[in-house]
């Protein structure tokens, strides 16, 4: 197997049950964008170092280190280089021979080419000392023990190391007897070995991801006020459109002239901007029909969504099931509780005991209900889940509840198991 090839296995397995934000097995895909409200804005928490880090790429981070390493002019280029070949997440996925290649191109002395490869091997040491730690690992394994090597020597910190090196697999699966077997470490220095690893980065680029390719506008906006929920259009979002005077003067003093062709223009525009108004007015009026049905989830949260179908807002609304549906994709309401897509508040319905229905969102917010309370020795089977939807009168299959488990990114009973 290649090692970019391992190295992207690894990493698969690390966020399938094992990455630092999810190790119990429960990874939340938060439904909401960050609304804002403590994305950046509490001054006292908020560290004047990841400001600037957001501020700057990866490469550029990387680059601002250099000169304090005192390199020569053909060592730094060699780092240079392999900075532009590292990817979003700050791994290098191509091997060193990979990257040569291009740079090699009419070499002809073998000690010319020779020299190149031992330069990048020497730039990929340099690379991995700098600033984040795990940068320029060609894997998962490789990632996290450069972090574990700039810790303090400990007997935790070994068995973390061996982990890392040898065993990811046996930790992903919570399998505590063989890694027991395989290290020679006891419980008590697993779990200490197994913190140190749940500390590192197994992405070492994410601090200076492009967080602003992610923000979301919304188009819509839900306030309370007092007991009613006031519903308005984002003007943030709004095109401010209007018609030029000087060819609207034009046009009143009669000089339009019938073959000028501005009267027409002047109605096309005047019928663009009836479109536009046309649009955001229908965006309002899908958006405050679904704050009405859906006005429970904006009290008690995504548990208390009701079943909702496009066509009955379609219906309600004497639009076609289309327009709601264009309507509602890629658009975006920003509540008290968070930012969603309109498409976010509608959902299938499922039966229940009394003879009404529930919706799926609530069925899915259940499930991660429970596997929240759940007992990390004993993690819930989707077959016990599903008879427990049962006892409360929600009728789910065991199928249905591995799919809405999977959607949540929830990993199944045995890799959730705690060691």
């Amino acid at each position: 197997m290649a090692a970019s090839d391992f190295g992207s296995t690894e990493r698969d397995d690390w966020e399938n049950g094992t990455e630092r934000d999810d190790f119990d097995g429960i990874r939340e895909l938060p439904s909401t964008s960050a609304s804002g409200s403590n994305a950046a804005g509490d001054d006292d928490d908020f560290d004047p170092q990841e400001r600037r880090r957001s501020a700057l790429s990866l490469s550029d981070h990387l680059r601002e280190q250099l000169p304090g390493l005192r390199l020569s002019a053909g060592d730094a280029a060699a780092v240079h280089v392999l900075i532009e070949s590292l990817n979003e997440d700050g791994y290098l996925t191509d091997s060193l021979e990979d990257i040569a290649e291009p740079l090699m191109a009419g070499m002809d002395d073998e000690e010319d080419r020779d020299e190149l490869m031992s330069r990048l091997r020497c730039a990929l040491l340099w690379l991995q000392r700098l600033d984040p730690l795990g940068v320029g690992a060609r894997s998962l394994s490789e990632c996290l023990s450069l972090q574990l090597r700039a810790q303090a020597p400990s007997p935790a910190r070994e068995v973390a190391l061996c982990i890392c090196q040898d065993h990811l697999e046996l930790l992903a699966k919570r399998d505590i007897k063989k890694l027991m077997s395989a290290t020679g470490a006891d419980e008590e220095v697993l779990r200490q070995a197994q913190t140190l690893i749940v500390a590192c980065e197994p992405k070492p680029g994410r601090p200076f991801a492009d967080a602003e390719s992610h923000i979301i506008v919304p188009d819509v906006i839900v306030q309370r006020s007092g007991r009613a929920l006031k519903v308005t259009l984002n003007p943030d979002v709004m095109p401010k459109l209007r018609i030029n005077d000087l060819y609207a003067a034009a046009l009143r003093g009669g000089k339009q002239g019938g073959g000028s062709g501005l009267s027409t223009r002047l109605q096309e525009a005047r019928w663009f901007m009836k479109n536009i108004q046309q649009r955001f007015d229908t965006i309002l009026r899908v958006s405050k029909a679904i704050v009405e049905r859906q006005k429970a989830f904006f009290t008690h949260g995504e548990i208390a969504m009701k079943p909702l179908v496009l066509r009955e807002i379609a219906d309600e609304l004497g639009l076609h099931e289309s327009t709601i549906s264009r309507v509602t994709t890629a658009k975006y309401m920003a509540t008290p509780g968070g930012t969603y897509e309109l498409k976010y508040f509608f959902g299938s319905s499922l039966s229940t005991e009394a003879g009404g229905n529930a919706s799926s969102t609530a069925v899915r917010a259940l499930i991660k209900q429970m596997i929240g309370a759940e007992d990390p020795a004993k993690p819930l089977s989707d077959s016990t889940l599903s008879h427990m939807l049962e006892e409360q009168g929600i009728q789910v299959a065991r199928r249905t509840v591995a799919k809405y488990r999977e959607s949540l990114k929830i990993a199944p009973a045995n890799l959730r198991k705690a060691l």
